[in-house]
């Protein structure tokens, strides 16, 4: 058979090749402290498990619309006015089923032959594959440059030009842990006012996973950019709710019809009961949130001091998320190496920075939404094989 080559151009995620080994491993009886997939080892709201279960029960079985139910885009328009003191319009909020979808649908919206979309180095991998995959010129931004990974607005505006067709951001950013101040965000706002054909998909989802009580620098605060304004954001990283595969997504007036057939083409709708365990997740007590940013907190610290004092790595704070991704260049191995040494020899699962982009082969991502004892314990096993 002969298969396009969009579909040829198509990447992946390797953390899903190091979770394959990983379960290997522990199918053969070896332990393997696992530090790489990016989710959190709570559990998600009570209220939102609850509120699912009961739409079961309730006989919530069927179809709703393909764009999410109007109770549950409702509920995503209460919390945006009360987070960020916005006004958006549930017709202009689209529910997904998770957060690729929203990417899938503005890189396809604006990839093609000819086009150039500009997109973080390292980011999150499906970036680069589904601007790949469109056809489109992927032109990319240099994450590492700064040793906090925040972003650059002036290296940024300096790549778009008449080519330049969407523009992606990410803050908080994975895969780095990485925080863009309100400050710098506002300059980068006002310098895209002089490209007013550049469309910006502005991905939040770890917008509540911010540290030391600093301000969401939402995208959410320039109406002048609204007309073409893309926001992804969800319930994953927030909620702890990654296998409920729910996402939501702010789009331009225009554009929403656009999204509809593609959510009428893709996924029909999202699944029923899981939208009641949304709504209640967004209109339901916080304390589950906060309890865990605290224990996140604490874990932070936790790792950074541990990778601090491993011979050859050097690693910087993150200002939010739940990731670290320090240096080990002065190990004398690249990351590809140091995993697969962590992997084999230390039974512990991290991701390369070179799945994540060209700008970090030495640089290793470890996700510290585990336990303390984890953490601690993974950083003594990598400490005896440094040594």
């Amino acid at each position: 058979m002969k298969i396009s080559q969009s579909v040829n151009r198509l990447g992946s995620e390797a953390v899903y090749n190091i979770f394959s080994k990983t379960k290997k491993l522990i199918k053969q009886g070896k332990e393997i402290i696992d530090l790489s997939l990016g989710q959190s080892d709570f559990k998600s709201p009570q209220h939102a498990v609850d509120a699912a279960i009961q739409a079961l029960k309730d006989g919530h079985h069927g179809y709703t619309l393909p764009n999410g139910t109007i109770e549950c885009r409702e509920a995503v328009s209460r919390k945006i006015k009360s987070l960020y003191k916005a006004d958006v319009e549930p017709e202009r909020i689209i529910i997904m089923p998770g957060g690729k979808p929203t990417m899938y649908y503005a890189i396809s919206f604006f990839g093609e032959p000819g086009s150039e979309i500009i997109f973080p180095d390292p980011g999150f991998p499906i970036y680069r594959s589904m601007i790949n995959f469109t056809g489109a010129k992927a032109v990319s931004y240099d994450m590492t440059e700064n040793k906090n990974f925040s972003i650059n607005p002036d290296k940024i505006l300096s790549l778009i030009n008449e080519k330049t067709r969407l523009l992606i951001l990410n803050n908080p950013h994975n895969p780095t842990g990485g925080f863009t101040s309100k400050n710098t965000i506002d300059k980068l706002a006002e310098g895209l006012k002089k490209y007013p054909n550049v469309v910006i998909l502005s991905d939040e989802v770890y917008d509540r996973l911010i540290f030391d009580n600093k301000e969401i620098p939402t995208f959410l605060n320039y109406p002048n950019l609204y007309d073409r304004l893309i926001i992804l954001n969800g319930w994953s990283k927030t909620y702890a709710m990654t296998g409920w595969r729910l996402g939501w997504s702010v789009w331009p007036k225009k554009l929403i019809e656009h999204v509809f057939k593609f959510c009428v083409n893709t996924h029909s709708c999202v699944n029923t009961p899981a939208q009641y365990g949304a709504i209640a997740a967004l209109d339901g007590p916080e304390d589950h949130l906060h309890n865990m940013m605290k224990e996140f907190d604490i874990r932070r610290k936790l790792i950074v001091d541990g990778l601090r004092n491993l011979k050859g790595v050097e690693c910087s704070l993150p200002g939010g998320s739940f990731f670290v991704f320090p240096n080990i260049k002065k190990t004398g191995m690249n990351g590809e190496e140091f995993t697969e040494k962590c992997l084999k020899e230390a039974g512990v699962a991290v991701i390369p920075g070179t799945a994540f982009g060209e700008f970090a082969k030495y640089n290793i991502r470890f996700n510290f939404a585990t336990s303390r004892a984890n953490i601690s314990k993974a950083i003594e096993k990598i400490d005896k094989i440094l040594k």
